[in-house]
């Protein structure tokens, strides 16, 4: 079965060509998407039920990964040059910069504390470690820190029901496993059944940790991990640049965007068993991508590449 169906199109005009689109962030009730096409140093405010730009955030680096705090109207931006800025999301004004070292990236946010976990540093910043700076995102400032001895991280996830923090090593092929309230590296997890990975997404209900990995220029991997052992349990094929995945509880469902231009699908079913559904369409380096249950839509951001101009599209599943 097909799971997914094209619902909505929409087009970031006059986005510079270049490879990347990073991240995402979704305000539910004002039905705003904000993404990052790299090209454009800014990030893109789309208005989700005209179908349009309604704004661009100017003057940023290299924007990374953003978060929107509904409650205080903020919008976190991680740069890459070294910073977290933060807007105002109605009037779009910057309030503050917070400063970071070089190659600021990944995030991870937990709801329950209002921390904001940032990935800063490492062989970008000519250092042999990386920080996580921990940020307080109502004093809206830097409260601590956990260094990594890595030289770069990729995605990293809160489990709200064990209170860790998991943090994808790709340079060693394990994942960091971090005791949130000590604020310390309590585990070392080798991944052996696939390479280089670098996305993550979480069933906390089902004790399952799914790690997309890029194992070649065409191939790629979704290992599934125990979390209460660390073990692996399951390899999945999936293509190659995989940037984002995300867990739909309601159907049971994985979805991973990937850079080869396919949007893989798995059904997760009884003891353990996965079954790969149709893939669905995309385009070039549409490899980053966020699911709403909220909302129930899946959003696929492309970048500007050759004839493919830079847009957002919008899934439904079915």
């Amino acid at each position: 079965m097909v799971p997914l169906r094209i619902e909505q199109t929409i087009e970031i005009p006059a986005v510079p060509m270049g490879p990347f689109v990073d991240h995402m962030a979704l305000d539910v009730v004002g039905r705003r998407l904000f993404t990052t096409p790299q090209a454009d140093h800014a990030v893109a405010v789309i208005d989700l039920q005209s179908g349009r730009l309604v704004h661009r955030i100017a003057g940023i680096g290299n924007p990374h990964a953003v978060l929107f705090r509904a409650d205080r109207r903020r919008l976190f931006v991680s740069d890459g040059d070294g910073a977290l800025r933060i807007y105002d999301t109605v009037t779009y004004r910057h309030i503050r910069t917070i400063a970071l070292q070089k190659d600021a990236d990944g995030i991870a946010y937990d709801a329950d504390t209002g921390l904001l976990y940032v990935a800063n540093g490492g062989a970008g910043a000519g250092k042999n470690y990386t920080l996580i700076s921990i940020v307080d995102t109502t004093a809206e400032r830097i409260i601590g820190e956990i260094r990594i001895a890595a030289p770069g991280l990729e995605a990293m996830l809160v489990d709200p029901s064990t209170r860790r923090l998991y943090v994808n090593l790709p340079d060693s092929n394990a994942i960091a496993v971090i005791d949130l309230p000590r604020r310390a590296v309590i585990a070392n997890w080798g991944v052996t059944l696939c390479r280089r990975n670098e996305a993550f997404a979480l069933d906390a209900g089902g004790h399952r940790l799914y790690v997309g990995c890029n194992d070649g220029d065409v191939r790629g991997s979704v290992v599934v991990i125990d979390t209460q052992s660390g073990a692996e349990l399951k390899r999945l094929a999936i293509g190659s640049w995989v940037d984002s995945l995300s867990f739909d509880v309601k159907r049971r469902r994985l979805y991973a965007s990937t850079g080869v231009g396919e949007l893989f699908t798995y059904e997760c079913r009884d003891a353990g068993e996965y079954r790969e559904l149709t893939p669905v369409d995309t385009a070039v380096m549409a490899r980053t991508s966020l699911y709403s249950e909220a909302l129930d839509r899946l959003y696929v951001a492309v970048p500007h590449l050759g004839w493919t101009l830079a847009k957002v599209l919008v899934f439904a599943p079915q």
